[in-house]
């Protein structure tokens, strides 16, 4: 069948390469029996993929339902998927059938799949290998026959080496995967899109069809949208009630188009010497690295103040640092660094009533305390093995729960299964 035609067959619009591929796997993968794997971000439209899938199915004429799995609370999960039996937990006063038994014979869509607990991933898996399951509160095997398509904004393979989602599960799914674009990614397609809302809206709120202006028209194409095509649409409906058209510029649209923070540095790649290790490792690891910068930067300092440094080197040594020193609460801009090779300069950091005081990295999290004692500066001899880091960690939650492990593993924010192996593996029994 004709891409054109599904696209107006099903409400889909734009040109863009990437949403045309997607579509033509869709329609390809919906006569068969397979399971399709959905991915994309929040909002480009998963569910219509899903409606594509199974109208273009031999299923089209069996029941078809959508369950957003991030929506159901974790103890009801099971009986809505796979229900229950009179009396099988509190609250359950009669028997009750789940979507699997009930939309036997069509396709249930999954959507946020990755949130789903692992002990439902299992049940899932099961039904996927061999179409079978159990009622909660029940020892009976049951039969089904429903295909499975679903959709996640998650990367359930990063999720799975996390110890969240399993592996064999997510290759059960992912018999064929159909990645959706972003918003972003089809820049071509978000004025039509924008034109294609704002003539639905103005006749659901019987208002003027607004156009935009050629500036508008950029403001709208270049911005980012990180709630991809649900964001954009609700922008227009916005416009399209609010303002009187028929022309808006582009002043007036970026009044209903919030700001976006330009994101955070991130690390990309491996960092040396992590291979293998935990986030939690790496994380101590950056800890630590970081503690033996400010140890670096506390010795040029204390030897500026003693006057036992040469101040040019001292000086050199400070513009290289990764933290400024503030004097009397006042930062030192790198650029006048230099000026600490003025003699007077050094007298009166040695007059500072701040001298014999200790250097406290400040913390402007809420939460000031923690974090101080989570990276306690150690003195220039501390051992900065993360091994001992660790082993001393240990002890102290131990000793602050009184021998409670179950306690202790909560504070350090590991299992207490994990804070048991690495019990034998220091022997700190």
């Amino acid at each position: 069948m004709d891409t054109h035609l599904i696209k107006q067959r099903f409400g889909i619009i734009g040109h863009s390469p990437l949403l045309t591929t997607a579509l033509e796997t869709a329609v390809k993968v919906a006569p068969t029996d397979m399971n399709v794997l959905i991915l994309g971000e929040s909002g480009v439209g998963k569910e219509s993929f899903s409606k594509i899938i199974h109208h273009m199915s031999a299923r089209k004429h069996a029941p078809f339902i959508a369950v957003n799995c991030g929506a159901i609370p974790e103890g009801t999960i099971d009986s809505e998927l796979f229900g229950h039996e009179k009396g099988a937990f509190t609250g359950a006063t009669d028997k009750r059938k789940g979507y699997f038994e009930t939309v036997s014979g069509g396709t249930i869509f999954l959507d946020e799949v990755g949130e789903l607990p692992l002990s439902t991933q299992a049940r899932l898996l099961r039904i996927l290998e061999n179409g079978e399951f159990i009622k909660v509160g029940s020892s009976a095997v049951q039969k089904t026959d429903v295909r499975v398509v679903a959709a996640t904004n998650r990367d359930l393979l990063e999720r799975a080496r996390m110890g969240k989602f399993r592996e064999d599960l997510y290759y059960r799914l992912a018999t064929v995967p159909i990645r959706v674009p972003k918003l972003s990614e089809r820049r071509e397609d978000i004025y039509l899109l924008f034109r294609k809302f704002a003539s639905d809206f103005a006749e659901t709120h019987h208002s003027q069809l607004l156009e935009l202006s050629e500036d508008a028209q950029q403001l709208l194409i270049n911005y980012p949208w990180p709630g991809n095509v649900r964001q954009l649409k609700n922008v227009t409906e916005q416009i399209c009630v609010l303002e009187n058209g028929p022309i808006i510029h582009g002043q007036t649209l970026s009044k209903y188009i919030p700001h976006v923070e330009p994101p955070l540095p991130m690390l990309l790649g491996k960092m040396e010497g992590t291979e293998g290790m935990s986030e939690r490792d790496i994380f101590y690891k950056v800890l630590i690295d970081m503690k033996r910068d400010v140890n670096d930067l506390k010795k040029v300092v204390f030897g500026l103040l003693e006057g036992n440094l040469d101040a040019r080197n001292a000086a050199a040594n400070m513009q290289s640092a990764v933290v400024p020193v503030p004097v009397n609460n006042t930062p030192v801009p790198s650029s006048n660094l230099s000026s600490y090779n003025d003699s007077n300069n050094l007298n009166t950091l040695s007059s500072n009533p701040i001298a014999n005081q200790p250097i406290i990295l400040q913390s402007h999290d809420d939460d000031e305390d923690d974090f101080q004692e989570a990276i306690s500066y150690p003195s220039v001899g501390e051992t900065l093995s993360l091994e001992a880091q660790e082993i001393e960690m240990i002890k102290k939650a131990l000793a602050k729960n009184l021998g409670k492990r179950k306690k202790a593993a909560d504070e350090l924010g590991i299992s207490e299964r994990t804070l048991y192996r690495k019990i034998k593996q220091y022997e700190l029994e």
